[in-house]
């Protein structure tokens, strides 16, 4: 499996590592075991850059990333270099550092047309449900169909859920394009929707690859076993890791080569 993959049969062709993007627009409530500084505009800039440079093309963010989405509009470069995810349903304050969730069909179209405007492009390529964990509640309340209606509309390009749960994650890729769940050394609970995203082409993203940084034990270098065990698995398409640090991104993409046989 190459570093470049398809991702399902979305038709879009994805890097194994995505540019996860929540600390350049928010540092509130956030899980990380360091804290950090929001980067200014050059060195979010030199960092997309970067990321391209090493081949990078899957970027991610969402409203719950408070400035994230409107930074990136700004400081892109060509819009056409990027596979751009984001998300509904989640709102971030970020005065307060309070989240709250609004799943209703009105509130996707709403956000969307609002990422839209924000990212300054007239598409998303991707577009996920930010689940709060009760993922079949969320589906029953037509939330992928407003998305997929969106998708008809040719404002998105893929649509899906970042899930919590197995049902949840297989709900989601009966009815959308993909899937992204949580998949590492020590939590291997998500897995049967991996398998089920494999046997019906349907995309498949990792969140928490590294357990937001958590990984210990004793194994000599815990990110290269990850990235090992994970874009060796069937179906996944790429590994969304966020970093600011120019040095870990260029380690990483590394990484991500040599497990993908590169």
């Amino acid at each position: 499996m190459s570093f470049m993959r398809p991702l399902g049969n979305t038709g879009l062709t994805v890097s194994a590592l995505g540019l996860g993007t929540v600390k350049i627009g928010r540092d509130k409530g956030v899980k990380y075991p360091n804290g950090f500084t929001i980067p200014d505009d050059r060195a979010v800039t030199e960092l997309l850059a970067q990321a391209l440079d090493l081949g990078i093309n899957l970027i991610d963010t969402a409203p719950a990333y408070g400035h994230s989405e409107v930074r990136l509009g700004k400081l892109m470069s060509a819009r056409q270099d990027w596979i751009i995810v984001t998300k509904v349903g989640e709102e971030f304050d970020n005065d307060s550092g309070e989240s709250r969730f609004d799943f209703t069909p009105e509130h996707v179209r709403t956000s969307v047309e609002r990422s839209l405007q924000r990212l300054n492009t007239d598409y998303l390529d991707c577009v996920l449900v930010h689940s709060d964990g009760n993922d079949l509640d969320i589906i029953s309340q037509g939330t992928l169909e407003a998305l997929n209606e969106l998708k008809k509309a040719g404002l998105i390009r893929a649509t899906g859920m970042s899930t919590k749960t197995v049902e949840g994650g297989i709900a989601t890729l009966q009815q959308a394009d993909m899937a992204m769940v949580t998949y590492n050394l020590q939590h291997h609970e998500e897995v049967p929707v991996i398998e089920h995203a494999a046997s019906h082409s349907k995309g498949i993203l990792i969140k928490k690859a590294f357990a937001s940084g958590h990984l210990a034990g004793d194994i000599a270098d815990p990110v290269q076993e990850s990235l090992n065990q994970i874009l060796g698995t069937a179906g996944v398409g790429s590994i969304i890791a966020g970093t600011i640090n120019p040095k870990h991104l260029q380690e990483n993409v590394a990484k991500a080569r040599i497990a993908c046989g590169e």
